[in-house]
């Protein structure tokens, strides 16, 4: 909210999915086997160096997925508005295959559909692609004084490659994209 009407006079919509966009970009690069593929053919794991970052959307083609590239060098309204024109260029039709190739990782945001979690199925040849659901507001125990209290929670899924990442490394990446998503604005 207290970024949104600046990002709005530069020509974008700050989004989740856009926040999720920065976030992601930078988790990737402290998790590099988040921003790795499989070559079978040389049966080698390749890391890569750029930081791509792809956005599913519904379109009335089905699912096309557009991809932000060098995320991790970009601000958040620059992220802003180049979802925004991506998104806009899917759903009229316009996007080339260059820009919907070389993505590290895809965000799937269902939330304005509904529903509470998903299994996202990984856009290959990536490795992972991060779920996000309608945020909803639940009431939530405080154990520190016994409190309940109403929260405002995001319910995300990741799936992922076990031939690359293991579980226990998910959940630190998902703990750390959780957290980060607390205070965006501190990403660089």
């Amino acid at each position: 909210r207290k970024y949104r009407d600046q990002v709005r006079q530069a020509g974008g919509d700050l989004t989740v999915t856009a926040i999720l966009v920065k976030v992601l970009a930078v988790a990737i690069r402290q998790f590099p086997q988040f921003n790795a593929s499989i070559d079978p053919e040389a049966e080698q794991i390749i890391y890569k160096k750029y930081v791509n970052i792809g956005i599913a959307v519904d379109t009335d083609r089905g699912l096309l997925v557009p991809v932000v590239r060098n995320a991790h060098q970009k601000n958040l309204t620059q992220i802003a508005i180049e979802v925004q024109q991506l998104a806009q260029k899917a759903r009229d039709r316009k996007l080339t295959l260059e820009e919907m190739s070389g993505g590290s990782m895809t965000i799937s945001n269902l939330g304005g559909i509904g529903g509470t979690y998903f299994t996202p199925i990984i856009n290959w040849p990536e490795v992972a692609i991060l779920g996000v659901s309608r945020g909803i507001i639940e009431p939530v125990w405080r154990p520190s004084d016994g409190a309940i209290e109403p929260r405002q929670l995001l319910p995300l899924s990741l799936s992922y490659d076990h031939r690359i990442i293991d579980g226990a490394e998910a959940m630190r990446f998902l703990r750390w994209v959780v957290a980060a998503v607390g205070q965006p604005s501190l990403l660089s």
